[in-house]
């Protein structure tokens, strides 16, 4: 039997990069999977018509999930079309860079509400829409290795990061007697179409720092995903699973 096999998942953020490879692992596994978008409903489609090629059920729900209306109208979406809901991934964000002195204050927000508060917002749905079913679930936020060591020009994603890490932990704590599991997954370096192209030094020395050698692909991320939302980690939950091919292992000094 496949890792999750009768599951029902929301990937938010699925159109493309990240988000797309998570679905995609999902319906391998045998999740059926309601795949979120912003604006590109078309790429939305592809991945959706590619799990329909893998024999799993899809749908596309739109959505801004800076609106938390929407992030509830979304889950609500999503529990009416698969009679429930099982997981939620929250990957839907946006990582822009701005020096701090400087960056405006709505600038600042436009990062933490779709990177943090859409996060709450669809957590919250989430949670309740499976507390009312009564069988627990699992949901796995998408955070980053910035969360624990930031970078230039990302003091407002990686605090943002930050505080989903601590968010999932907050979770873990208040609806784990639910039986819902909540922990996050902390991507490196994740290859992208043109990124060697657009930022040929970054890549080479990613790859010569990184123990493993190599850029992460949207499928490892995915894995980490399958895994935390799968009965392999019925015992995990309040945890950072961080994907970076070893990077966090290489001292700083």
């Amino acid at each position: 039997m496949k890792l999750l096999e009768g599951q029902v998942a929301l990937v938010t953020g699925a159109s493309g990069g990240i988000g797309r490879g998570i679905a995609l692992r999902f319906a391998e596994e045998g999740a059926a999977v309601a795949v979120q978008c912003h604006t590109d409903v078309e790429a939305a489609r592809g991945v959706a018509a590619r799990i329909e090629e893998l024999g799993r059920r899809a749908v596309v729900l739109q959505g801004d999930l800076t609106d938390e209306d929407a992030c509830r109208r979304v889950v609500g979406e999503a529990v009416e079309w698969g009679g429930g809901l099982t997981a939620l991934v929250n990957n839907a964000g946006v990582q822009p860079t701005r020096e701090l002195p400087g960056m405006t204050a709505a600038e600042w927000r436009a990062v933490v509400d779709t990177n943090v508060s859409s996060v709450f917002a669809c957590t919250q749905a989430a949670a309740e829409a499976m507390r009312e079913r009564g069988g627990g679930g699992s949901v796995t936020h998408i955070a980053s290795i910035e969360a624990h060591h930031p970078a230039p020009l990302h003091a407002h994603y990686s605090a943002a990061k930050a505080a989903v890490v601590m968010h999932a932990r907050s979770a873990a704590l208040e609806y784990g007697p639910y039986g819902i599991r909540v922990n996050t997954v902390s991507p490196g370096l994740i290859d992208r179409e043109g990124l060697a192209e657009a930022w040929p030094e970054g890549v080479r020395r990613w790859r010569t720092t990184a123990p493993l050698g190599r850029l992460g692909q949207p499928e490892d991320v995915g894995d980490a995903c399958v895994f935390l939302a799968s009965r392999l980690a019925s015992w995990v939950s309040g945890h950072d699973l961080v994907v970076d091919g070893g990077v966090s292992a290489r001292p700083a000094w």
